[in-house]
C-alpha cells in the first residue's frame, strides 16, 4: 500500500476564500468517488494557524505504484491540480505502509 500526502501552501495574497481556492477544493472533495484506485481519501483545509503550516492537505491510500499512477494520471485529478497551480504551491510524499 501507498499513503499518498500532498500540503498545499497559497500564493501570498490567496485565502482559502479566494473563489479559486474555493473551487480548487471543490474538486479535490470530488475526487474520492471519482478515481476507483482510491482506497482511501481525506482532504480538507488546515485548522491551525502557524507560520509553518501548510494551507490544504490531502492524505490519500492507494494499493501499489500502478494504483498511484492511474490517480495520477485520471482526468479529474489532472483537472484539480491544474486549479491549484493558478494559486498555490505544494509538497507530496508517497510512502509505503
Amino acid at each position: 500500500m501507498i499513503r499518498h500526502l500532498v500540503l498545499f501552501k497559497l500564493n501570498d495574497g490567496v485565502s482559502k476564500d479566494d473563489a479559486r481556492a474555493v473551487a480548487g477544493a471543490e474538486a479535490f472533495d470530488g475526487l474520492g468517488s471519482l478515481v476507483p484506485e482510491l482506497r482511501e481519501w481525506e482532504c480538507g483545509w488546515n485548522t491551525t494557524d502557524r507560520d509553518i503550516a501548510h494551507d490544504y492537505a490531502i492524505n490519500s491510500l492507494v494499493e501499489d505504484r500502478d494504483a498511484l499512477q492511474a490517480y495520477l494520471g485520471h482526468p479529474a485529478h489532472q483537472a484539480a491540480a491544474a486549479q491549484w497551480r493558478e494559486f498555490a504551491t505544494w509538497v507530496i510524499a508517497d510512502i509505503e505502509v
